[in-house]
C-alpha cells in the first residue's frame, strides 16, 4: 500500500521463523534480492513459535514466515497464537509439503511457500498482504501436526504461553474457561467442548463444567450419598482440591482410571 503523495511503499516489517539457521538466512537473502520491488526489514529470527512470540513482544511485524515442521512449537500452533493478537500479523507458511497438502493450507485462506524458495514466488507472496483476516482457529486446528503445547493467555496486552501439561484441570465459568496449575489459575477464552474434542487423550470429562488432566488424578474417593447413590470427587496431585464427579460421568471416569 502506498503512502499518500504517491512516495514509496513502506517497508514490510518481517519476521522470519524456522528451525534451520541456513534457511532463516536463505529467506533473509532473498528479501534482501527483491528489495527494490518490494522492500522489507526483517525484524527477527527465531528457530520456533515460542523464540517468534517473544520477538513479536518487542518487535511487530507486519508478516510472520513460518516453516510448517519446528521443534518445541510448529508453525501452525504459532499461527493459532498469533490468532488472538489483537493486530495479528499476516502469516506465509513455508513449507516441504506436497501439493495435496499445500491445497489444504490454501484453504485455511493462509499463503505458503514451497521450499525451496524461489525470488518471484516470494514476491507475489508478499505483493498480495491485505490487512489480514481472521483465520478461524478450528481451521488451524484442523492442520495441526498433533496436540498443541501450550495454551494462549492474554494478559496485559501480551500473550502468555500455557503449558498444556502443566493444566490439571478445566472448567467453564461463564463466557470463559479457567485453567488450573499447581501455582495458580488462567483465564482462556476458549470452549471446553472444543478442548475436550482436541485432547481427548489428556482431559477427562468429570462432569459438563470439568475436563481433569489423566495425568494429574492421585485418586477418588467417596464424597457422600444421595438418593441412595454414593457421590464420588478426584483427588489431584500437587493441590488440595477435589473435584465433583457426575453421577453420569462415574462409569465413564471409573473405566478410564480402571477404579
Amino acid at each position: 500500500m502506498k503512502p499518500e503523495g504517491g512516495g514509496a511503499a513502506p517497508a514490510l516489517r518481517v519476521l522470519i521463523v524456522d528451525d534451520e539457521a541456513p534457511a532463516r538466512s536463505r529467506l533473509r537473502d532473498l528479501l534482501g534480492d527483491i528489495g527494490a520491488g518490494q522492500p522489507s526489514r526483517v525484524v527477527g529470527m527465531a528457530a520456533n513459535g515460542v523464540e517468534a512470540l517473544r520477538i513479536l513482544e518487542a518487535e511487530p511485524a507486519d508478516v510472520v514466515l513460518a516453516d510448517i515442521r519446528m521443534p518445541v512449537m510448529d508453525g501452525v500452533e504459532l499461527a493459532r497464537h498469533l490468532g488472538r493478537l489483537d493486530k495479528p500479523p499476516a502469516v506465509i507458511f513455508v513449507t516441504a509439503y506436497d501439493q495435496y497438502a499445500v491445497q489444504a493450507f490454501d484453504l485455511a485462506a493462509v499463503d505458503y511457500l514451497l521450499k525451496p524458495v524461489r525470488a518471484e514466488r516470494l514476491a507475489a507472496a508478499l505483493g498480495k498482504l491485505r490487512p489480514p483476516a481472521r483465520v478461524a482457529d478450528a481451521t488451524l486446528a484442523g492442520l495441526a501436526l498433533g496436540e498443541r503445547r501450550h495454551f494462549s493467555v492474554s494478559e496485559r496486552g501480551r500473550i502468555l504461553l500455557l503449558p498444556v501439561a502443566d493444566v490439571l484441570y478445566l472448567r467453564a465459568e461463564l463466557k470463559y474457561v479457567t485453567a488450573r496449575t499447581a501455582e495458580r489459575d488462567y483465564v482462556l477464552d476458549e470452549s471446553l467442548v472444543q478442548l475436550e474434542e482436541e485432547f481427548p487423550q489428556r482431559f477427562l470429562r468429570l462432569h459438563r463444567n470439568c475436563l481433569v488432566a489423566r495425568a494429574a488424578v492421585l485418586g477418588v474417593e467417596r464424597a457422600g450419598e444421595q438418593d441412595g447413590e454414593a457421590h464420588w470427587a478426584v483427588l489431584l496431585k500437587g493441590v488440595d482440591e477435589r473435584l465433583a464427579v457426575s453421577r453420569r460421568q462415574w462409569p465413564a471416569v471409573r473405566q478410564a482410571l480402571g477404579v
